[in-house]
């Protein structure tokens, strides 16, 4: 069962997905409803919010099955009006993807030149998708060198930047104020007294600012469209992070979120306990194969 499931991923098209993966490998939950409920569902939801977060763990085969479902779905139901925003992609690297979208440039170019995560793969059929249906990507993430800045000197770094280079990024100052977000982050840090100084929050929350500031940036210039924004689970649980930064810059802005988790509770979920992290929690069979 394993090696059928790992080809199927493996052999994910371009354009669609030859067998669908067996409902029994995943368990969506409505955390309003209080009820298991299906892709459909969602994308029937979606009539009433402007933005989707899919928070992922990047190596869950399932959610990245899911994740392609679910584009599929929003594609067909808002027909040319859903896109697709991406932490896996640099906003400095959006000339880059548009060119790919197009067709003027090969995907070893895009590969290259736009800085592809080692686990392409995994989203490249959603690319492919956008790219057949002539759909937007955005390219939502702040560049890995100004969190690097940030992570050394703190947000008054990014002062030191020309404006072409502030262009990429949200727009100074970001808002890092102190809360649930903050602690949150601390304990996966190992406590508060195990954070070497503000810097790496602070790095953090531009990261996060400018996924919010793509999208609501894309969203002020293309009314009635549909996004589907893809990120690490952290950016978007609670409605924290980059969805809090979204509101910020958008709070008019309708907004519903996904949390994925390959769990061992899988057989028997505690849903309350879960209930909280998001508007629908997908749990996905821990047994089946990884992506790496």
């Amino acid at each position: 069962m394993k090696l059928i499931l790992s080809i199927l991923f493996i052999s994910l098209s371009a354009v669609t997905i030859a067998q669908e993966l067996p409902a029994t490998h995943y368990k969506i939950y409505s955390t309003s409803a209080q009820k298991i409920i299906t892709p459909d569902d969602i994308v029937n939801d979606m009539a009433n919010a402007d933005a989707l977060f899919f928070g992922e763990e990047h190596n869950d085969s399932t959610a990245h099955y899911l994740e392609f479902s679910l584009f599929k779905k929003l594609s067909e139901k808002y027909p040319q009006k859903t896109a697709l925003s991406m932490e896996m992609f640099q906003t400095d690297c959006q000339l880059v993807l548009n060119e790919y979208l197009a067709g003027l440039i090969r995907e070893k170019n895009l590969v290259t030149d736009a800085r592809t995560w080692p686990n392409y793969k995994d989203y490249k059929p959603l690319v492919e998708l956008a790219k057949s249906n002539h759909l937007p990507v955005i390219a939502a993430n702040a560049p890995t060198r100004y969190t690097n800045m940030v992570t050394r000197g703190g947000l008054d770094a990014l002062k030191q930047l020309d404006a072409q280079a502030k262009s990429y990024l949200a727009p100074l100052p970001i808002d890092t104020a102190t809360g649930a977000y903050y602690d949150k982050f601390a304990k996966i840090m190992g406590g508060h007294a195990s954070m070497p100084g503000m810097q790496i929050y602070q790095s953090q929350n531009l990261w996060d600012a400018t996924m919010g500031w793509s999208i609501a940036k894309f969203l002020k210039n293309h009314s009635g469209f549909k996004v589907l924004q893809l990120n690490g689970g952290f950016h978007s649980e609670e409605k924290l992070g980059a969805v809090a930064q979204l509101k910020k810059y958008a709070p008019k802005l309708r907004v519903l979120n996904i949390s994925t988790y390959m769990d061992d509770s899988f057989d028997k979920p505690d849903w309350s306990k879960l209930a909280g992290m998001a508007d629908y929690i997908i749990l996905t069979d821990p047994k089946l194969p990884k992506t790496f």
